[in-house]
């Protein structure tokens, strides 16, 4: 029924403007055309004269009503130390076009009016005009030679490179559809290289891990992270992409670069204001307590008339300023310019990515073997010990080192962890211990403290076998008088069939 009437509302409104064509035209055989011409040609001039006036009062009017909201004026100046040069630019620009597109405009709709066509007045013919022509073209020639040579200038100081001895941070951002990952650098201050070969599941960048400057890089892929940065501080942005054209834009600090699959871009930038002064100037008053910008005081989500207000719910922003895809408007993020001190504290609880998914893994090419790792840890015990103070002998258990079922013969298995305590003995030549053998309960006192005793002796015979100097070494069996553990339970039984070496002098 809806489309029936629309389709008879279409109908109706045709029939009525060919009515008042026919109307128009009866008037005008009655008029006479010339009369009638003259007539459209009065209101249509008159009418494109008031259309000016409304139309450049409107420009007027809007850019005053919206220009606490658009970059460049009212709280919305620069963020970063060359952004003033850009704005100083933007404005000089902004004049002479402004002039030149006011008094085009009116000039236009002027000459509709003043030469509309009119009984008795001849059409004048002027098919060149030497002066005209080069005062038209002097005049805008000199115009854009300064413009561009004062934009020359802004560009050649916003993208200089930096120095090679200028203190500077440097992050990376690399766009895909539809995200910006981000690194940073972890306490050496240094990026690690990175080749799109290596890129796996779980290395989206293809960080090459064979370069430990890596290792402490810190990367940030969620889409909801914020770009973290200090104030006053030089920071070099090196911006790639992964997939289509994307574009690094950061508009409050009036820098932007295209980043593009194979071919490594950057800019340098220096923020000038955190965001909390820059949420304090949204957010300033009068000395009668009275906003300088009403609009920044409405509430941030309309939903929520007793939330946060614009100001203070305010974010310098990072879009992507390049048409990507479906998902263009997803590449937004949030970025907070803070203090020296609190981008410290921030980076010191971020984990390094190779710290917290590559190390350990198949694609660690820094991954310790398992006997590795357990030299590793059989060698940190011994260091630590050595450097506890104290009397009582420090004793460190050889977890590896087996036993034959009821009998004092080695397993083949023992020989790797031995192999560790010959290093030891070989590394720390005053070093002195005792070999001590231990048994559960099971079984009788003294046929523990022997089988104990035997145990510690054969490792001694091992050791002495292997180079070592017999008098730097002792073995006692303690049979089952020192348990670590309860003799009721098995694990506990198990835990008190051990041997150990107690450091005696070091």
């Amino acid at each position: 029924m809806t489309a029936l009437l629309i389709f008879l509302s279409i109908v109706l409104i045709g029939i009525i403007v060919v009515q008042v064509g026919k109307v128009s035209e009866l008037a005008g055989r009655i008029r006479g055309e010339e009369d009638q011409q003259e007539d459209a040609n009065r209101i249509h001039s008159s009418l494109a004269l008031v259309f000016v006036v409304f139309f450049l009062a409107g420009c007027i009017a809007s850019a005053v009503m919206y220009k606490n909201s658009i970059l460049w004026y009212g709280p919305h100046q620069s963020a970063s130390e060359h952004g003033s040069s850009l704005d100083y630019i933007f404005n000089v620009t902004l004049v002479v076009t402004g002039i030149v597109f006011f008094v085009t405009q009116i000039l236009l709709f002027w000459f509709t009016y003043r030469f509309r066509a009119q009984k008795g007045r001849p059409s004048l013919y002027l098919p060149h005009d030497n002066r005209l022509e080069i005062i038209w073209t002097a005049i805008p020639a000199v115009v854009m030679t300064f413009l561009v040579v004062g934009g020359l200038d802004a560009w050649n100081e916003v993208m200089a490179d930096v120095g090679e001895d200028e203190p500077h941070m440097e992050i990376e951002a690399t766009g895909m559809q539809f995200a910006w990952m981000l690194r940073y650098p972890g306490d050496d201050g240094l990026l690690g290289e990175k080749n799109y070969k290596l890129i796996t599941a779980n290395n989206p960048l293809g960080q090459n891990w064979e370069d430990v400057k890596n290792h402490d890089d810190i990367v940030s892929t969620a889409p909801g992270d914020i770009l973290k940065l200090p104030v006053n501080e030089m920071v070099r942005v090196r911006i790639t992409a992964r997939d289509v054209l994307h574009n690094f834009d950061l508009p409050h600090f009036r820098v932007k670069m295209d980043a593009i699959p194979g071919l490594p871009t950057y800019f340098k930038f220096r923020p000038t204001i955190t965001t909390e002064e820059y949420r304090r100037n949204l957010g300033a008053t009068d000395n009668d307590g009275n906003p300088l910008y009403p609009e920044y005081w409405e509430p941030a989500d309309p939903s929520e008339p007793d939330g946060p207000k614009r100001w203070e719910a305010f974010h310098f922003e990072l879009a992507c300023a390049e048409l990507c895809g479906n998902g263009h408007y997803s590449m937004r993020r949030m970025i907070e310019i803070v203090e020296r001190d609190e981008y410290d504290e921030w980076v010191a609880q971020q984990k390094p990515y190779y710290g917290s998914i590559i190390q350990g893994t198949d694609e660690d090419p820094f991954r310790m073997s398992e006997e590795q790792e357990e030299r590793k840890a059989f060698m940190d015990a011994v260091e630590g010990a050595l450097q506890t103070s104290g009397e009582e002998p420090k004793a460190l258990a050889l977890n590896n080192v087996n036993f034959a079922t009821g009998s004092a013969d080695l397993t083949n298995d023992s020989e790797r962890e031995l192999g560790y305590l010959i290093e030891v003995l070989s590394t720390y030549p005053e070093l002195m211990i005792e070999v001590a053998g231990h048994t559960d309960n099971v079984g009788e006192t003294a046929s523990n403290l022997n089988l104990s005793s035997e145990r510690a002796a054969a490792v001694v015979t091992y050791l002495v076998d292997k180079g070592v100097d017999a008098g730097r070494l002792r073995s006692v069996g303690y049979g089952d008088t020192d348990p670590l553990a309860d003799n009721n339970t098995a694990d506990g039984r198990e835990q008190n069939r051990r041997t150990e070496f107690k450091i005696l002098a070091q």
